[in-house]
């Protein structure tokens, strides 16, 4: 079989099952299980696929993948700024989206930050950071043991000789922390689905993503009134509250940080254009 025959196998099934982005999936599967890299799908699609093909392996993926199972589930992976994180049903998938709110925390650390990650899931927001930055500490929170375990395996993994400056706490939102624990940075992507919209999502998302990590309440707004509140005593003075957002809540985040004192208050969109992220700051006086 060619590789163009392989390829538009796998993604006519694809596209028969509803799968939003059926070629990216196809290139991610061809290039993961096949072992065909782009520059062979592109440069040379009439080549015969290798005689050690897993056609058994590639079959079992598509197969799951007509399900709707997402397929970091099936491949038990995904990139997140550059590096390959463990994913499960434990936690939520990292989406590119979410890297805004990492290159936007960046941008606010300096040596010696200390930053804490809300509702930290797989890990991946916290760990990134503390991957990318120079003699920082982290500490990860959230309320699902099963998640921080998640979290710490891949701390271990991706961190190396940084793994002690990350820490990960079981607990809801703050109650993780010590009494007066004070962080520079603050940083979250709660869940922030309407509860009544959360049956209308993908079902690779309301399937397979745990409620916990999705349901924000009724307005969708319950873990950023808790969050903005509570950072009052756990953000040093003139330390910075970065939250990633619903496309539609820009307006309401903001009012809730500006009515709890909070400063220079702005909204990052992501590369599509959408809003992603509110920062506040914690005024020094």
């Amino acid at each position: 079989m060619k590789i163009s025959e392989l390829k538009k196998d796998i993604q006519t099934r694809l596209e028969n099952a509803g799968i939003p982005d059926a070629e990216s999936d196809t290139r991610i599967i061809l290039r993961e299980i096949a072992d065909i890299s782009l520059s062979d799908l592109f440069s040379d699609p009439d080549i015969e696929t290798d005689a050690s093909l897993d056609t058994v392996k590639i079959e079992e993926v598509v197969s799951l993948r007509e399900k709707r199972i997402p397929l970091q589930h099936i491949l038990g992976k995904t990139c997140f700024m550059g590096f390959d994180f463990e994913v499960s049903p434990d936690a939520l998938i990292p989406r590119p989206d979410t890297e805004i709110l990492v290159e936007e925390a960046l941008k606010d650390y300096h040596d010696g930050s200390k930053i804490l990650d809300l509702c930290t899931g797989t890990g991946c927001i916290i760990t990134s950071l503390i991957a990318l930055m120079n003699d920082c500490y982290g500490v990860g929170t959230d309320i699902s043991d099963a998640a921080l375990g998640l979290a710490g395996r891949n701390a271990d993994t991706i961190l190396e000789g940084k793994r002690d400056r990350l820490e990960f706490k079981q607990g809801d939102l703050y109650s993780a922390l010590g009494e007066g624990e004070k962080f520079d940075v603050i940083v979250s992507n709660p869940p922030y689905i309407r509860t009544a919209d959360i049956d209308t999502l993908m079902p690779e998302v309301k399937d397979h993503d745990p409620v916990l990590a999705l349901d924000g309440g009724a307005d969708g707004l319950a873990f950023y009134r808790r969050i903005i509140e509570g950072a009052k005593e756990h953000l040093v003075k003139g330390g910075d509250l970065l939250l990633e957002i619903g496309c539609d809540q820009a307006e309401d985040v903001m009012k809730i940080m500006e009515t709890n004192g909070y400063i220079e208050i702005n909204c990052i969109k992501d590369y599509a254009g959408n809003d992603r992220v509110v920062r506040g700051i914690l005024p020094l006086l």
